[in-house]
């Protein structure tokens, strides 16, 4: 739903009714992940996708259907040998979908308590709109009556909505803590997945199951070395949903006249601006300055963080020299082992263009777990069952 969240918020503004489809759960090859969303409003518009158009028919007439009765339901869709023509996923994998009606106020059909979980979808999606680090958390399968039920959580702890309907002025239950609890852990690395837990907030007892779909930030991208690669990186690496920095200490080449698409330009000695900065586990360094006086004291820095990737241009010689120079600096063999270099995938490329398309594609294979190879007959799976994290508008 966070994914969607600038056109829902509009659709919360402007006191329209909605209904939201989300996928859940995934199983083989299947084409979206957890958190995925499409919306369907009272006027039958359309944002979002929960399959790339498998079942997204199928799954508009369930929004159509929970707007009206105001109760949730959760469907699996799949493929179906019998009839590849029916309501399925032609990539062979299972999806298994909510769909949550929000609506401005509850209706006489005795549906779900729409009121209660409007404020937490509203609150969400208005703080993923200004891109501020938010949770969403919904029950997705448990006792009758939970199912839908939302929660929207800041940071800090502090919450909008319901899950179990019995806290109300006496405060959270023991559910709505253990799901605050999860939630603010999830936020902190900007994870979206499922969490079991018993009706009472523990491990155990009646199950209920737990979509919690983070928002945060985008993650950062830092590219050292204003040259012509970095150019086409600052590209790439916009595209993918990175926010961009450029940094090099010459002031005639780091300039945002050069670098139009970079969120920002810095003029400073690399690894003096990486020490100023506050870096997550999201984060991916680059480095092009391909110069022992920036390289080595920069990646002496950059390979301690616990940042997600950390790649260097440069030749197999350079490459070997820079680890010379990295051991003589202190770094141990388990340091020296996160360094990507020569940064980038085996492409065969060779223009600025391409040699960005290779590293792009070595920092999605590293986040995702992918190998690289090609798929045509190289016996991997297509889809990785990684953790999944939000990049900001992209995943």
């Amino acid at each position: 739903m966070l994914d969607i969240a600038d056109e829902l918020n509009r659709w919360c503004e402007q006191g329209r009714d909605f209904a939201v489809a989300t996928v859940v759960a995934t199983h083989g090859s299947a084409p979206r992940r957890p958190g995925a969303a499409m919306a369907v409003d009272a006027d039958g518009t359309v944002v979002g996708s929960v399959s790339g158009g498998c079942v997204e028919g199928a799954v508009y007439e369930l929004c159509r259907t929970a707007m009206e009765t105001g109760t949730p339901v959760a469907e699996r869709f799949g493929y179906s040998d019998e009839d590849a023509f029916a309501v399925g996923l032609t990539c062979g994998g299972v999806i298994d979908v909510l769909v949550t009606p929000v609506r401005a106020a509850a209706g006489a059909d005795g549906g779900m308590d729409e009121p209660a979980v409007r404020p937490a979808v509203a609150a969400a999606v208005a703080a993923a709109s200004r891109q501020e680090a938010s949770a969403l958390v919904r029950v997705v399968a448990g006792p009758p009556g939970l199912l839908g039920r939302t929660l929207y959580v800041r940071p800090d702890g502090s919450h909008v909505g319901v899950l179990d309907g019995s806290g109300g002025t006496a405060g959270p239950t023991a559910l709505e803590r253990t799901a605050v609890a999860e939630a603010v852990g999830h936020l902190a690395s900007g994870r979206t997945a499922t969490v079991e837990l018993g009706a009472d907030g523990s491990r155990c007892g009646e199950p209920v199951t737990l979509l919690v779909e983070s928002s945060v930030p985008p993650p950062r991208m830092l590219v050292f070395g204003a040259i012509d690669f970095a150019s086409a990186l600052v590209r790439v690496g916009a595209f993918l949903g990175y926010r961009v920095t450029v940094c090099d200490a010459r002031p005639v080449f780091a300039t945002a006249r050069r670098f139009p698409e970079a969120d920002e330009v810095v003029v400073d000695w690399p690894h003096r601006y990486l020490e100023s900065q506050r870096l997550d586990g999201r984060a991916v360094l680059c480095v092009l300055t391909h110069d022992a006086k920036f390289d080595v004291p920069l990646l002496e820095r950059a390979l301690r963080l616990p940042v997600a990737y950390v790649g260097a241009m440069g030749s197999r010689r350079t490459h070997e020299s820079r680890l010379a120079k990295l051991r003589e600096a202190g770094l141990g063999e388990r340091e020296l082992a996160r360094l990507r270099s020569p940064i980038g995938l085996d492409l065969g490329g060779r223009t600025p263009e391409e040699t960005a398309l290779s590293i792009a594609a070595e920092i999605v294979a590293d986040r995702h777990g992918g190998s690289g190879v090609p798929l045509t007959g190289g016996g991997v799976p297509i889809h990785h069952d990684t953790r999944t994290t939000r990049l900001g508008s992209a995943a």
